[in-house]
């Protein structure tokens, strides 16, 4: 696997809600925020097709919490008919909906490609660049960061948050790679923060007062932070940094959809 992309057979789409009340979804008319309307088509649907394109990946399983607002859509139903994806109820807890799904997926046989339904502009690029990354480095987890200056430079008003390191601050883009078993170990050390995901300190403090100094004086680059933090975890993590900036836009708010129907428009 020297610099080669290598695609995932199975890969999960978090599409829960945390309660049944979404602002966004009722201000845009939709019944579930993972079936906001991006360009005619739910949002959901959209993320799972990209999936489903890729060479080699046979399945999607979606975490959803109501999966009966699916049964109306046809190509939902096209491909549930198929066998190519597959529901599993979602939890209140997102690391446990996490852990779930990993059983669901097969992870102690094969890696398990994760993103979210909220991953409304996906596609192949941002695909083969992240995957690319994960087969140059074998860590139990991989996960995808865009670096703050690139974000800025594509997009200046957008607000993101961002994890501060000595090189560089960045914002999570919601792909995640679980290579092996052992990664699972990181989704229970999520349960212990979850809460806290808007709060960077915070999670930095879980990994233990030294490295909760080191983060809050901005000595850690980003490998010593992802060191640190597999020594916590009990599990190798490592960080994809991607130069696509539109994958750290992530559909979380008005702002949000306003900003990737619009980069969809300029298309």
């Amino acid at each position: 696997m020297s610099g080669e992309s290598f695609e995932p057979r199975c890969a999960v789409v978090l599409a829960g809600r945390r309660g049944t009340d979404d602002p966004l979804a009722d201000a845009d008319g939709a019944p579930h925020r993972a079936l906001l309307d991006i360009e005619g088509e739910p949002m959901l649907l959209r993320v799972v097709r990209c999936l489903l394109g890729r060479k080699g990946l046979d399945r999607v399983f979606v975490n959803i919490d109501a999966p009966e607002l699916l049964d109306a859509y046809p190509e939902w139903r096209d491909l549930a008919q198929q066998g190519r994806v597959q529901i599993i109820l979602s939890t209140d807890s997102p690391s446990r909906s996490v852990l779930e799904s990993l059983e669901a997926a097969g992870l102690d046989e094969a890696p398990v490609l994760v993103t979210t339904a909220d991953h409304a502009l996906l596609d192949d690029a941002m695909l083969d660049e992240f995957l690319a990354g994960c087969a140059q480095n074998p860590a139990d987890l991989s996960l995808a960061m865009v670096p703050r200056a690139s974000i800025v430079a594509r997009f200046p008003e957008a607000k993101r948050t961002y994890l501060p390191f000595r090189d560089e601050s960045y914002s999570g883009a919601n792909l995640f790679f679980f290579r092996t078993p052992n990664a699972k170990k990181a989704a229970l050390f999520w349960r212990r923060v979850e809460n806290d995901r808007k709060k960077p300190w915070r999670i930095a403090r879980a990994f233990g007062l030294w490295s909760l100094i080191l983060f809050v004086t901005k000595r850690l680059d980003l490998a010593g932070g992802m060191r640190r933090a597999s020594l916590a975890i009990g599990a190798e993590v490592s960080a994809i940094p991607l130069t696509i900036a539109e994958a750290a836009v992530d559909v979380d708010k008005v702002e949000d959809l306003v900003l990737v129907r619009k980069i969809l428009s300029e298309r």
